[in-house]
């Protein structure tokens, strides 16, 4: 598969400047010109596309140099953990790290609201996963600001200016994270508030998807306004060159999995990862070892 049969569907949801997004400008039902008609073929090349994948990450993780962050944000049931589950599902497990953030524990309230995120960022070598992160704090908590209550900040400390504050710190956090070999790359599952209605109806119709549904989810449905704000104007203040947002069309599942399995294969493509090559000494070792092991009398 050549790597732009699929990163090709990426660069229209690619936001590297907050400067003048709108989030309105983004249809939740976007399929690129894809028809229904097109799922197969969609479906096809996102396998390919996880083969590639897989590929990818041999090297990454062989070469030990850099780390690649996957940061997933959306409203509930916008197909998350589907997404992560079908574009990793080739990555093996022993270079990818899974971390997914709830409410905070009272460990975690008692320190600075990156700290239970920043111990979990990847090794070198490993694919990181933030499903949810340490956007929450400029999402969840904007739209219920009691929650900052629980933070314990000093009271000085909780002014007017305290989100343009909290993206400035997640700007730097993500220089500095760039600047030591960590590639970040941020996805919004971006839904329909109908199509969000749909998938709660499904998992109140359908036993076997009863437990993933919480009387909360309605709750946090009547915020719907105040979150596409705090999305909006989030994307708008943390969009970067180095760490980028992608706007991802969630209303179709299949095509929203094959823009992120591309922009991830087009992330790790951009590195011009290899295999490590042996010096000479090395060389010289492995073919010490191979005499040895064809010199070995068969038992």
């Amino acid at each position: 598969m050549k790597t732009k049969d699929i990163t090709r569907y990426v660069k229209p949801y690619e936001v590297r400047s907050g400067k003048g997004f709108r989030l309105r400008d983004f249809d939740p039902a976007d399929t690129a010109g894809l028809g229904a008609e097109s799922k197969p073929k969609a479906q096809e090349l996102l396998q390919k596309g996880v083969e590639r994948l897989e590929q990818l990450q041999g090297k990454l993780y062989a070469q030990d140099s850099h780390a690649l962050l996957l940061v997933f944000q959306a409203m509930d049931a916008a197909g998350k953990d589907g997404t992560i589950k079908h574009v990793m599902s080739g990555v093996n497990p022993e270079g990818c790290q899974v971390y997914s953030f709830k409410a905070p524990s009272q460990e975690d309230l008692e320190h600075d609201y990156l700290w239970r995120t920043t111990r979990c960022m990847p090794e070198r070598g490993r694919i990181g996963i933030f499903n949810r992160s340490y956007y929450e704090e400029v999402l969840v908590v904007r739209v219920h600001p009691e929650l900052l209550e629980a933070e314990k900040l000093p009271r000085k400390l909780l002014g007017k200016h305290i989100w343009k504050q909290r993206y400035e710190d997640i700007r730097n956090f993500e220089n500095y994270a760039t600047n030591n070999g960590t590639v970040i790359r941020k996805f919004f599952l971006h839904l329909s508030k109908e199509e969000q209605r749909k998938r709660f109806l499904e998992r109140l119709d359908t036993p076997e998807k009863n437990w993933k549904f919480s009387s909360a989810d309605v709750k946090e449905r009547g915020y719907w306004d105040n979150y596409q704000e705090a999305y909006e104007e989030m994307i708008q203040h943390t969009a970067t060159k180095s760490a980028p947002w992608y706007v991802i069309p969630a209303d179709n599942k299949w095509f929203a999995r094959l823009v992120v399995a591309g922009a991830v294969v087009h992330a790790l493509d951009e590195l011009k990862l290899h295999y490590p090559v042996v010096d000479e000494a090395k060389k010289k070792e492995l073919k010490q070892a191979e005499a040895a092991l064809r010199g070995e009398k068969k038992k």
